[in-house]
């Protein structure tokens, strides 16, 4: 596969993932807490930050879009390959998910803990599956900006998820449990 073709399905399939992410969040409970928004900050400028990377490296330093790898065949194909089962991981942790997912860290009305599905090989496969895409984007992409992007988003992940965390053992006294059998972002790893 191409560079330019990797790139171009590599956008398609974001795009694709994007829609579905944004009409699953019609299907959700409604919350009875929000996390308080100097702590949702702290994740989401990063995320926003990434995005823009990714999406609009004009607005950037020429530098950020200097290759960190060589033009070929092999690495934008290989990323393709990672964004793909990294998106439709989250898309599968998403849609067992449910009605108690939401865009930001929050409390749902009848919240229960999910341990089932991709939520029984980690307790963040949502986060898992997009690291494992951005990671494929930056492969596809081949400039500094995708592994800046990576690193944004993997300091996202890994704020919110320790929120996320204090959130779950507040709220589910099996969740302890559930955390000491199931690693965070990577199965038999950490």
């Amino acid at each position: 596969m191409s560079g330019a073709a990797a790139r171009h399905l590599t956008a398609a399939l974001w795009g694709i993932w994007l829609l579905y992410w944004l009409l699953s969040a019609l299907k959700v409970k409604r919350s009875r807490w929000h996390e308080p928004f100097p702590s949702a900050a702290i994740h989401q400028v990063p995320l926003v930050l990434m995005a823009l990377l990714l999406a609009a490296p004009y607005a950037f330093p020429a530098t950020l879009s200097r290759r960190f790898l060589p033009p070929g065949a092999l690495l934008p194909g290989l990323g393709f390959l990672l964004v793909a089962a990294g998106l439709a991981f989250a898309a599968w942790a998403r849609a067992h998910l449910g009605g108690n997912w939401s865009g930001t860290i929050t409390l749902k009305e009848g919240h229960a803990l999910i341990a089932t599905g991709p939520y029984r090989l980690v307790r963040h496969p949502i986060y898992t599956g997009l690291l494992l895409a951005l990671l494929g984007t930056a492969l596809v992409i081949g400039e500094w900006r995708g592994l800046i992007g990576f690193a944004l988003a993997l300091f996202a992940f890994l704020y919110r998820s320790r929120i996320e965390e204090a959130r779950m053992r507040d709220t589910f006294p099996q969740y302890e449990d559930y955390r000491r059998r199931t690693k965070a972002l990577l199965p038999f790893v950490y």
